[in-house]
């Protein structure tokens, strides 16, 4: 076992190279926005599948040149395959070790989780282990009625087809917020994920304010990319977050906290040269699944799409084919979005994902952007706006009141 010392790490800044695990297809969820729609118990990596994979990608040390890897572990839920994960964290720092590979010194292992078996003894274990290099997320949805709304249990009849009535759902909060202090205590500036549908807007207020409370300051939240946006959504949509900004700012919550629907640099025009990058990281990242497969991003597995086949780039045993993954490469702002995307006076920070681009197509191809969010995020622009201006106002009065007082003490 390799000791990984608090003044041996070496983080490096620039880009990261995002390698993802799909260890199984499992979880103990069954969260009604989830995109994976083809979760099942059957599907799991193998030792002998993750160990061909790193040895693959090792080997190859010329052709991953990032500064730095994230070894990135998903599901379903990881956790439940917390045994296998440390076989191959451990692996991973023997051979990075032996090997004197530049990641070595360089590296983190990255988890969300539903949080439901964060307390167990295993992935306590393996977090004391492994904890210099760990980032870990809980996905927490804010109060009791917006997790329950859509993460509930998973029941034997959803296995075989058979939804269960809205009284018999059983929500999940009280198993997460649990494990919520022992989270926060282990990673103080950790950050939680919460997704926006349709069904939810009314409790985004809230569940932010909420989670302010559990002790998360910083709340990464964002709107499905999936086409389940009714009409009003986006004048409800921009009521909460409006009424968010104000508990905000008034409360003075802004010092410490951070919610990321407002970003001062989004709900502007964008240079169509200039600005014309990619959103997303599909094609630079690598996926491997229980069957050895590689993908682009997780997103392009077929447990991941409702409507198109799995976009495969290679596996353990042939490697990367690279005119399956060319596509990838070509991909930018200009290629994919329409006239009025590159037009847009409020395009920057609108943001899509490649594989719901790739599901959502019309024919097989990256190459067409889907603008199911649009109108929701400018929704979110006006709210961004109005909380900008008005923090603007605040901080100048406060900044005009405290020179009034210098002001006073000078002439008494």
């Amino acid at each position: 076992m390799i000791e990984i010392k608090e003044h041996d790490r070496g983080w490096q800044d620039g880009m990261a190279k995002s390698i993802t695990f799909i260890v199984t297809k499992d979880c103990q969820l069954a969260c009604k926005y989830c995109y994976l729609v083809g979760k099942n118990t059957k599907e799991r990596m193998t030792w002998e599948v993750a160990k061909k994979a790193i040895d693959y990608i090792l080997d190859r040390e010329d052709e991953f040149r990032e500064e730095s890897v994230i070894w990135d572990f998903i599901g379903g839920e990881p956790f439940l395959e917390i045994e296998l994960i440390d076989k191959i964290c451990d692996y991973l720092k023997t051979e990075m070790y032996r090997r004197d590979h530049h990641w070595f010194n360089s590296y983190r292992f990255s988890f969300s989780t539903n949080g439901i078996n964060y307390h167990t003894e295993k992935v306590q274990q393996f977090i004391e282990k492994n904890h210099n290099h760990l980032s870990i997320g809980i996905t927490i949805d804010g109060t009791k009625r917006k997790h329950d709304l859509n993460r509930i249990w998973k029941t034997a009849e959803m296995e075989q087809g058979i939804q269960p009535k809205p009284e018999d759902e059983k929500g999940s909060y009280e198993d997460v917020v649990k494990n919520i202090p022992l989270w926060l205590s282990q990673f103080p500036g950790a950050a939680t994920k919460v997704t926006i549908a349709s069904a939810d807007i009314p409790y985004i207020k809230e569940s932010v304010l909420h989670l302010y409370d559990l002790g998360i300051k910083e709340v990464n939240i964002n709107c499905v990319f999936e086409d389940v946006w009714h009409e009003g959504d986006d004048v409800l949509f921009e009521e909460q977050l409006t009424e968010l900004a104000d508990a905000i700012i008034d409360n003075d919550l802004y010092r410490d906290h951070n919610c990321s629907f407002y970003a001062e640099h989004i709900g502007k025009p964008m240079d169509p040269v200039r600005d014309n990058q990619n959103w997303c990281g599909a094609g630079k990242m690598l996926a491997i699944d229980a069957a050895g497969n590689f993908y682009p991003c997780t997103r392009f597995a077929a447990y991941s799409l409702r409507s198109k086949p799995a976009w495969i780039i290679g596996n353990v045993k042939d490697g990367i084919e690279q005119n399956r993954l060319r596509p990838f490469l070509t991909l930018d702002r200009s290629t994919q979005s329409p006239r009025e995307c590159m037009e847009c006076e409020v395009a920057s920070g609108c943001a899509w994902c490649q594989g719901e681009n790739y599901d959502a197509a019309q024919t097989h191809t990256v190459y067409q952007r889907a603008t199911a969010i649009c109108k929701m995020h400018k929704a979110r622009v006006r709210a961004n706006n109005y909380y900008w201006n008005k923090l603007f106002r605040k901080l100048e009065l406060e900044e005009y009141e405290e020179q009034r007082k210098k002001s006073s003490k000078v002439i008494c």
